[in-house]
């Protein structure tokens, strides 16, 4: 079930760190501090990989979802999504 701004608004700071997803492997990540964080959780070459897509409400619900589809766009071309991926072979 897709996040609503209502649900995103009321999310208050818990013990631990929670998470609030949106479908598509997006999420907002909700930490004790009070810290927002776009996720997006996908698999590349069979591993399983998180990626920031900012903060919130810098980074809005409406915002977050697009940045989402442009990074599924490069998964669907077998690209991964993590810019730093490229340059931090070894």
């Amino acid at each position: 079930m897709a996040l609503t701004h209502v649900e995103i608004r009321n999310a208050k700071p818990k013990e631990k760190i929670y998470r609030l997803f949106d479908g598509g492997g997006l999420y907002l990540e909700i930490t004790p501090s009070g810290g927002t964080w776009w996720r997006l959780k996908y698999r590349f070459n069979g591993k399983e990989k998180r990626l920031s897509l900012g903060v919130y409400p810098d980074v809005s619900l409406a915002l977050a979802r697009e940045r989402r589809e442009e990074k599924r766009k490069l998964l669907a071309e077998n690209i991964d999504p993590n810019p730093s991926s490229e340059f931090y072979k070894y």
